[in-house]
């Protein structure tokens, strides 16, 4: 069972309440416009909308904090012409597997803040880099389901994974071939404007390049600028012998790909270890639980287990055993992460009473129990004397 998940830039967070609680509506929808709105109709929509449900103007009102994640979600998918056209072919299941969106909890919430006071005010944060356009690509997660077996053994996955990569058109400029993104203007090529009012000198996001420095006269016709198209991957992951569930693997530039020829980001692997019919796992110490029946736990005997590497080992049960009785294997358990160490395993033997008794089988016990004595059974005949003398000192016998 694998799942993915695309990272907002550095966060390595979960799924938000929302997302996992409440059924996806349609972006569109969310900003009520047309699937053929353009950008500019795009930002008016989420404008209106992020003033209105804001939670600065709704203090105290979980449903404006909801609304407002919802309408900041949609408008971070839909303004990117990747992301948009991903989730005009797929729907949301363009992203609920490393996909290029990452809606699903990790919309920037800073970039709303960053959107609004930069449109009505000018000073707003903007996010863009300087570097002449580059920016970094996001971090992807991936979650991988794999049993014990494999955990003990280690193995070699193959993970297919749809994300942004550079486009081979323009090599990522997203200039069209033969051309190249030049200098804005405007900034000359800084990415962010200065301005004196009075005794203070604002400065924003340069309208011109969006923040990025440059600017093309003649986008690339495949990637429509942006220096990147998506494709699915497939990639090889090597899990070592002994992970434990939970543990993150990191595939340095495997992410997303950067805008404009920018460094690519990481993809993170997120281990989930399947639940075992056998063995309960401790550290590297495993457990398994044994019934033995009563006559073998009174007399004596020997087991038979099995071991995590598809084995058997045969245990040695002393007469008069009692339930819950623990024995120890050994180096029988999991491999230590990066060490030739080995945890031991537990066996616990669980006596079952009989059910279902032949007339004979019945004559057989209680002539048993009537041969019985203090001897034979020292926890049962001790704890109702003691239950005796306790009621005799109370005066209630």
């Amino acid at each position: 069972m694998t799942d993915g998940v695309r990272f907002g830039d550095d966060s390595t967070a979960e799924l938000t309440g929302m997302d996992a609680g409440m059924a996806k509506r349609c972006y569109y929808e969310v900003l009520g416009v047309e699937r053929t709105a353009h950008e500019s109709e795009l930002k008016a929509a989420f404008r209106k909308l992020a003033m209105k449900w804001h939670p600065d103007r709704n203090p105290g009102d979980k449903n404006s904090e909801v609304r407002f994640k919802e309408i900041n979600e949609a408008y971070e998918i839909l303004k990117d012409p990747d992301k948009r056209a991903a989730y005009d072919r797929f729907g949301h299941a363009a992203f609920e597997h490393a996909g290029p969106g990452a809606a699903g909890g990790f919309g920037d919430v800073a970039s709303a803040f960053a959107d609004i006071f930069d449109d009505l005010f000018g000073m707003g944060g903007g996010r863009r880099g300087r570097g002449g356009g580059r920016e970094r690509g996001a971090d992807l997660r991936y979650n991988m389901e794999i049993t014990l077996e494999e955990a003990y053994c280690g193995k070699n996955a193959q993970v297919r994974i749809p994300t942004s990569v550079t486009c081979e058109a323009c090599s990522g400029s997203g200039a069209k071939a033969g051309t190249r993104p030049k200098p804005c203007p405007t900034c000359g090529g800084q990415g962010r404007i200065r301005h004196a009012q009075g005794f203070f000198t604002l400065e924003r996001t340069c309208p011109a390049c969006q923040g990025r420095g440059q600017v093309i006269d003649n986008p690339c016709p495949s990637c429509s600028g942006s220096g990147r198209v998506t494709r699915e991957r497939t990639l090889s992951v090597n899990i070592p012998a002994g992970v434990e569930d939970g543990t993150r693997i990191r595939l340095a530039g495997e992410g997303e790909a950067g805008v404009r020829g920018g460094p690519a980001g990481d993809l993170y692997i997120f281990l989930a270890i399947s639940a075992h019919p056998f063995f309960q796992r401790e550290g590297a110490d495993l457990h398994c639980r044994v019934p033995i029946s009563m006559v073998l736990a009174a007399l004596g005997g020997e087991i038979e287990v099995p071991t995590i590497d598809g084995n058997h080992s045969r245990v040695k049960v002393p007469e008069s055993s009692q339930s819950g009785r623990r024995f120890r294997l050994q180096g029988k358990g999991m491999p230590a992460l990066r060490s030739k160490q080995f945890g031991d395993m537990y066996i616990q033997v669980l006596v079952e009473t009989p059910q279902k008794l032949s007339k004979r089988q019945r004559e057989l016990l209680a002539e048993f129990e009537r041969l019985s004595s203090q001897e034979t059974q020292p926890e049962t005949a001790g704890f109702f004397g003691r239950v005796k003398e306790f009621l005799s000192r109370s005066g209630a016998a």
